[in-house]
């Protein structure tokens, strides 16, 4: 979970591999304009003509060409100071031209120039074929990109003089300013990634190579509609692949023999949640943990949850510790968002967890642990690590207060203050302290854990990783005023972190077998960033890393779902909300799904090779965190991704409910008014 919005802000970076999966991305958005009557795509030479011909292709509707010249400054002609479109059109941009100081000859001289390279283009380009009747027709208009916009304001003022009954606008990438600017002055825009910041249009394509006159007339040559077309249209389609390859999933939960196929005997098995408040997603995912514990012999359940909370379920399951029952071990839970630990579901599985350990001690069997992998517990953390000493080493106790006593300036378990303070110079940078104290644990650590068998190991173990959580959550909240990527960067780093020095502090007690852990955390975490758009910004997360430590001996469990309702807040630090999750956007993996008109499956290519096409495909991906803004759903909680290559295996619930709190406030219970009150009744 970001603190932003609960999720990854859309950024992209060679989002896609050529025009033409562009052309099948931006197909897949328009999903709505399939089968209208009337509906014309337009291409806007050369680059918008391949991805032009995929939508037409895709929404069977005719297809020509609708050629607009950049007008370049004189001896700058990487500049544009305006565009000239079919019909003769001219739109240019005065500020730009005063700015080169562009003179009214010099800008005709421009236009003559590229009027007669517009008309060369059109005869060429059709081949003798007369331009379409463009007249009360619904007009898509496709380019590669948008840059400046000027080439397709062009477009769009020349278009409006032939009368359609509508204009659409559809790109690959855009920035988002010049989306929204359009969305202004034509019935609909669809721009598939809005990179932030926004450098080229190339930079969205690993494949920009320029496209050639000869390649825009075979596509023109080329069919979109009628019987040549029958071929294209009577393949199967993504979704009805995915309906022949699913593997049936009752209540998320697939048949264990395929589980067993697809795990294998890997060591590491990170299991996600496309939001932090779907009861389903809690639910399978906790009964496939259970069957991972029974059959498969994993020992440790390790969560997106902060280190020293966790360990208070931990003892409780284990039975040490004061708490009796398993409410009374989440109660470390307190801060937000406290529903992602403290619910129905969690507290259940923690109850069977607590008892499985009971009858595992009984039979002289394994038991298995519950930890957390995450850096938030700043001063929770200290807290931990000093009341630790006070039980071991009175003096190295002192020494910890005295170095954490540097964090005493901002409120108690408030780490984005102490990282405003210290990355403004309001305040002390405690980083030194920080490490002092991680250092001397490191040092310490083994003659401590060498005092009283497994019992005080494990303590020793839980302490130095409180003194990591201290010294990495400073740097974090630092870290959260200086960018995004970095901040994030650091956190799935200390999970990774987290993460492998728990297996190797399990693997000293476990003398025959490799232990196995079974991760939870949210699909932005759990899926391969290399996957996602986010991926080549930069971004790295836990499932990538664990991939790149671990290989063969990982695999990656996504959850999807297509609507219905979902704890989330709506604002950071807001009262737990139960909200309607809209239905999934064109385009989207989720709205793919849905439509196989399957309610519970799995799909995995290492099932069936035949998922591994329509898996490969660039799509959107939703991204819930713990704040859910749906009236900027594409912008805060979607992000490109190619699923087959981000996880080994998606278990998608059509629709879904919202994860029941265990502080159920009166604002969950009413639920969210739905946005089609009261005509929905």
């Amino acid at each position: 979970m970001t603190r932003a919005s609960g999720v990854l802000k859309s950024k992209a970076r060679r989002v896609f591999r050529d025009r033409r999966e562009a052309g099948r991305v931006l197909a897949g958005m328009l999903g709505a304009y399939r089968g209208r009557e009337g509906v014309v795509v337009l291409g806007l030479p050369r680059g918008g003509i391949p991805v032009a011909w995929e939508v037409a292709a895709a929404l069977a509707a005719p297809l020509d060409a609708f050629v607009v010249r950049k007008l370049g400054a004189p001896g700058h002609e990487e500049f544009a100071v305006g565009a000239l479109a079919s019909g003769g059109r001219v739109v240019v941009n005065d500020d730009v031209l005063r700015a080169l100081r562009v003179t009214p000859q010099q800008l005709r001289d421009v236009a003559e120039r590229e009027g007669r390279e517009l008309i060369r283009r059109e005869t060429a380009y059709r081949g003798g074929r007369p331009p379409l009747d463009l007249a009360n027709k619904t007009v898509i208009l496709v380019d590669d990109g948008l840059a400046t916009g000027a080439s397709m304001l062009a477009a769009v003022q020349a278009l409006r003089e032939m009368e359609p009954a509508e204009i659409v606008i559809a790109v690959p990438a855009a920035p988002e300013s010049t989306c929204r600017e359009f969305s202004a002055i034509v019935d609909d825009v669809v721009c598939a990634s809005m990179p932030t910041p926004f450098l080229a249009v190339g930079e969205s394509f690993w494949d920009f190579r320029q496209v050639s006159d000869q390649e825009v007339r075979d596509l023109l040559a080329t069919p979109t509609t009628g019987f040549a077309t029958v071929g294209i249209r009577i393949e199967e389609t993504a979704a009805e692949v995915i309906d022949r390859v699913a593997i049936d999933a009752p209540g998320g939960v697939p048949p264990f023999e395929v589980l067993d196929e697809i795990i294998g005997d890997a060591r590491i098995v990170l299991i996600g949640e496309s939001s932090h408040g779907t009861h389903e997603f809690y639910r399978a995912r906790a009964e496939i943990t259970k069957w991972l514990i029974e059959e498969k012999g994993f020992s440790a359940v390790a969560a997106e949850a902060d280190w020293p909370d966790a360990y208070r379920v931990n003892r409780y399951v284990r039975g040490s510790g004061e708490d009796r029952t398993a409410d009374d071990a989440l109660r470390g839970f307190e801060r937000f968002p406290a529903w992602m630990w403290r619910n129905v579901v969690v507290r259940d599985f923690v109850d069977w967890l607590h008892d499985h350990n009971q009858r595992a001690r009984t039979l002289r069997g394994p038991e298995a642990g519950f930890y957390g992998l995450d850096l938030y517990s700043l001063h929770r953390s200290m807290q931990e690590v000093i009341a630790y000493l006070d039980t071991v080493d009175p003096q190295a106790a002192a020494r910890a207060r005295a170095r954490y006593a540097c964090f005493d300036h901002t409120s108690a378990d408030d780490g984005q203050a102490y990282g405003f303070a210290a990355a403004f110079g309001a305040g002390l940078s405690c980083e030194r302290e920080a490490v002092e104290q991680l250092v001397e644990m490191q040092r310490t650590a083994l003659e401590y854990a060498q005092r009283d068998g497994l019992v005080a190991e494990d303590e020793a173990f839980y302490a130095q990783q409180n003194a990591r959580t201290v010294r990495d959550a400073e740097v974090y909240y630092r870290a959260m005023f200086s960018g995004r990527v970095t901040s994030w960067n650091l956190r799935d780093r200390h999970m990774a972190h987290t993460l492998n020095a728990l297996v190797a502090h399990l693997d000293r007690h476990h003398d025959h077998q490799p232990t196995r852990i079974v991760v939870w955390a949210h699909n932005s975490h759990v899926g391969d960033a290399r996957a996602t758009e986010a991926g080549s910004d930069g971004q790295l997360t836990l499932g990538q890393l664990v991939r790149e430590r671990y290989g063969q001996d990982s695999r990656l469990i996504g959850f999807t779902t297509y609507s219905g309702t979902v704890t989330a807040a709506s604002e950071w630090g807001g009262i737990a909300e139960r909200k309607f999750v809209r239905p999934a956007l064109n385009g989207s993996v989720e709205e793919l799904f849905h439509e196989t008109e399957r309610f519970e499956f799995l799909v995995s290519p290492s099932i069936s090779r035949a998922a591994a096409d329509p898996l490969d495909v660039v799509r959107l991906g939703r991204a819930i965190g713990v704040i859910y803004q749906p009236a900027t759903e594409r912008q805060s909680h979607y992000y490109h991704v190619r699923p087959g290559e981000q996880f080994d295996a998606i278990i998608h619930i059509d629709s879904t409910r919202a994860l029941e709190p265990l502080e159920v406030t009166s604002l969950w219970t009413a639920g969210e008014t739905p946005e089609t009150y009261p005509t929905g009744l």
